[in-house]
């Protein structure tokens, strides 16, 4: 039986090295592609570049493109960088895809999609979010991956390219890029509580990509919410908004004696929740890790984070712009 040949793009990423670990482990003949070297490369270069990316889908069956200029990029990068990489990248990606019969095309998008869908008025309940809320980009990272996952769908129906589009919560190590949260709460404490509503391990986040690619031919094209299973219903939005820290103990009571004994707290309000039920009953999902897990392993002064998480490590944004 040949083994499966998958290309990986943003291989040196924090999503890619996960990717290329676990399929590599699994017996995956694993292509990395990305524009830094790094143990887990396999060909530097940009999705840009059409002619590479041709070569490195020779034999090819299938593609997870993580590469991406991210939120924190708008510091370092113009927007037009963002379009050169975040769409027409992209497009050159989807493009080869189809004349390379290439069988499954997994793209990773973002949570932020949502963008101001996401943050309700003074008053207002929390957003519950699931794939059917539409989109209103913030910034120039949102909108590129909003219009890249309309090309997704564009080259689907064109083409008949499987394309499966997860959108993906918080799952990097580094701290928070919002100052405020970072000078009221120390990383671990905002982390553990993300968990509850926009937070996803990266070892669940491989898992949904595998699954993704694997029952892409069947789906055809659809978008997936991929977060942390949370603990909230419809019927929670009303106090998140108003007093996030009674819904937490009353749903878990052990909370608030492990949040004092870390010197912890909840967050006052919480304006948002992303629902994963769809990528759990379509694709198979079973995320292992969420608050329950979390709040378990401090308990227990263990690490919250899984052993791939940890392998990974931190490793920051690339500053300078990248052809």
């Amino acid at each position: 039986m040949n083994r499966r040949k998958i290309l990986v793009t943003g291989c040196a990423g924090h999503l890619g090295e996960a990717l290329v670990r676990v399929l590599a482990a699994a017996g995956a003949d694993v292509v990395g592609l990305d524009v830094l070297d790094s143990p887990f490369t396999t060909v530097v270069g940009s999705i840009t570049d059409r002619h590479l990316v041709r070569r490195c889908l020779a034999d090819v069956t299938g593609v997870i493109h993580a590469a991406t200029l991210h939120k924190p990029h708008i510091d370092s990068h113009d927007r037009q960088s963002f379009i050169d990489t975040n769409v027409t990248g992209t497009l050159v990606l989807l493009e080869e895809a189809v004349a390379a019969d290439v069988r499954g095309f997994v793209f990773t998008s973002t949570t932020s999609t949502f963008g101001r869908a996401l943050s309700p008025p003074p008053g207002a309940p929390a957003a519950w979010i699931t794939e059917d809320v539409t989109p209103i980009p913030r910034n120039i990272y949102g909108a590129t991956k909003t219009a890249t996952e309309d090309l997704c769908e564009l080259v689907h129906r064109d083409h008949d390219l499987p394309v499966v589009v997860l959108r993906v919560a918080r799952f990097f190590p580094e701290p928070d890029d919002d100052n405020g949260v970072g000078d009221r709460f120390s990383d671990a404490n905002v982390k553990a509580n993300e968990y509850l509503y926009r937070r996803v391990d990266v070892e669940d986040v491989v898992h949904a990509h595998q699954l993704a690619l694997d029952k892409a031919p069947a789906i055809g094209f659809a978008r997936y919410i991929v977060s942390a299973t949370t603990p909230f219903g419809p019927h929670d939005v009303t106090g998140l908004a108003a007093d996030a820290p009674a819904v937490v103990s009353r749903l878990f009571p052990d909370q608030q004696a492990e949040y004092a004994r870390r010197g912890w707290t909840m967050f006052p309000r919480i304006d948002r929740v992303y629902v994963n039920t769809r990528a759990r009953t379509e694709l198979g999902w079973t995320p292992r890790h969420d608050f329950r897990s979390v709040l378990d392993r401090l308990k227990a002064d263990e690490d919250p984070r899984s052993a791939l998480a940890r392998a990974v490590g931190s490793k920051g944004y690339h500053a300078a712009a990248h052809g």
